[in-house]
């Protein structure tokens, strides 16, 4: 009895080591759920692309409602839906009525009706305000342009011709644009508009009081009478000049209060392209910002096969944050609809994809899912081909699939339709769901502060989430190598096997990381 106690633990490693070829993973216990929106999931959403409920093509509010069951199914505590107001353009950022919804998508009562739905399943909505600029064929525009006297004038942002700024080249400082023609002419005018992005979006001028009241009004609207939850901020940072920097931070202080009038909880998410320093002062009217700093981080160590350095980037980022706000809530992202797709990133990798997937659900943050990356769809620019159909079924019983673009990374032969993943155990659909309800059922993953743990090995990214009485201890192989290895003495007490993934084990204190698997040890 007493030599089976002893060989126990190595039988255990041996069963482990035969079983690492598996992609399943092993949840020990299922404790109740512990997150809690703004702090869970949120799933980023391009209407046209998601879900076609008539059949011509373009997907639809209707759409986007037959499918919340899939995403609160999924683990989904909240939506982010990129812009839907009137607009000339497939992406609807060049805004012509901040009040009304795009007739493509449906009816204003057809939004409504998806908030309804998704409340009733404890999903959060939050759509995009696009405030940097409007479209050309705003009437606020079409005023200003035709009527120099126009109260709509100084809405927007102009020079003469022969004013030396206008001659100059803009300086890209983010990776939103890389446009430098920032002044645009006017047929048969003297003077030139000033559009960060293109001519076809002016920048509005936030120096001018009436149109800022204008935007609180717009702001409270959707608020108060559409019953959104908040708002995606577009191009945060360039609400002012570049020049301008304490201006954008005072700017979203200023909306933050008054929006807070209407919903004292709305939630506010920034877009700001920027290293950590750079980012930290918006966190003062913007709680919550997406962490591009460490997607970027994240892509690198899986490409380079080393995330030893992970867990010690976001500590430091988190560090900036949270000298300027310490209830910050960090929107962590693998990509969205402005970055090539992460699966296309890792040169269509699956399992690198997967590990991305372990990474962002196991680091702190409050994660982002662009639509499509829970199936594995791929994209890389021009910005059309990131943002393809999502692929529900197989097409010919698929009664939900847009096809306003014909796809040229996302198609059948690469990716497997969500209702195809959702039967089988080792695909990437049911690889987010297990991550997600990990993340979502632990409080030390979805709450935890942060500690970096070095086990010599560059290979490995491994770090402590810890809230209250619950200590994780979280292990990651970021490589193509099975790693075997002695734990430090001070982590020992980590001993229970609270999640294992493509057979990653536990034997007394020596840890078995097959190549891409992970391990969560408790105390």
């Amino acid at each position: 009895m007493k030599k089976t106690i002893y060989l126990y633990p190595f039988l255990l490693l041996l069963l482990s080591y035969l079983s690492s070829c598996s992609n399943t993973a092993t949840v020990s216990t299922a404790p109740a759920k512990a997150s809690s929106w703004p702090r869970g999931v949120t799933y980023e959403i391009f209407v046209q692309s998601f879900c076609d409920s008539d059949g011509n093509g373009i997907g639809d509010i209707k759409g986007m409602t037959s499918k919340l069951d899939y995403l609160q199914d999924l683990g989904v505590e909240g939506i982010w839906l990129m812009p839907m107001n009137p607009s000339p353009s497939y992406h609807k950022y060049d805004v012509t009525d901040y009040y009304g919804i795009h007739p493509d998508y449906g009816t204003m009562e057809d939004f409504k009706e998806f908030i309804r739905q998704a409340h009733s399943r404890n999903i959060k909505v939050v759509m995009d305000m696009v405030l940097n600029h409007s479209g050309v064929d705003h009437p606020w525009f079409q005023e200003a342009m035709k009527d120099k006297n126009s109260p709509y004038r100084d809405y927007y942002v102009w020079a003469h011709q022969n004013d030396p700024q206008t001659k100059e080249e803009g300086k890209i400082i983010a990776g939103d644009s890389d446009n430098v023609n920032r002044w645009h002419k006017v047929q048969g005018s003297d003077y030139l508009y000033y559009g960060y992005f293109y001519g076809g979006m002016p920048d509005l001028n936030f120096d001018n009081a009436a149109l800022k009241e204008e935007v609180f009004k717009i702001g409270r609207y959707w608020l108060k009478e559409v019953g959104v939850d908040g708002f995606r901020l577009d191009a945060a940072r360039h609400i002012f000049p570049d020049d301008r920097p304490e201006d954008n931070h005072q700017w979203w202080v200023e909306f933050k209060k008054e929006m807070q009038k209407v919903k004292p909880d709305v939630y506010l998410v920034g877009e700001v392209w920027a290293p950590a320093d750079v980012v930290a002062p918006y966190t003062k009217g913007l709680p919550a910002l997406f962490n591009f700093e460490m997607s970027w981080a994240i892509l690198d160590a899986l490409n380079s096969g080393k995330g030893n350095s992970l867990a010690i980037k976001h500590a430091g980022i988190m560090d900036f944050y949270k000298k300027e706000n310490p209830e910050f809530i960090d929107a962590t992202i693998l990509s969205n609809h402005d970055q090539n797709r992460i699966m296309s990133e890792v040169n269509g990798d699956e399992k690198k994809a997967k590990m991305a997937a372990a990474l962002l659900f196991t680091l702190p943050g409050s994660p982002y899912i662009y639509y499509g990356e829970e199936i594995g769809m791929s994209g890389k620019k021009p910005d059309e081909l990131i943002r393809e159909p999502f692929l529900w079924d197989v097409k010919e019983k698929d009664q939900c699939r847009a096809t306003w673009i014909t796809p040229t990374f996302s198609t059948e032969a690469v990716v497997a339709p969500a209702t195809v993943q959702a039967q089988q155990e080792n695909s990437m659909l049911n690889h987010y769901k297990t991550f997600i309800r990990l993340r979502n059922n632990s409080n030390a993953l979805t709450y935890g502060e942060l500690k970096p743990v070095q086990l010599n090995n560059p290979e490995i990214s491994a770090f402590e989430r810890i809230h209250q009485h619950e200590s994780l201890l979280v292990l990651h192989n970021l490589s193509g190598a099975e790693i075997t290895l002695a734990l430090p003495v001070n982590l020992q007490d980590y001993r229970i096997a609270r999640f294992q993934h493509n057979g990653a084990a536990l034997a007394r204190s020596k840890v078995l990381l097959p190549a891409y698997s992970s391990l969560i040890l408790q105390r």
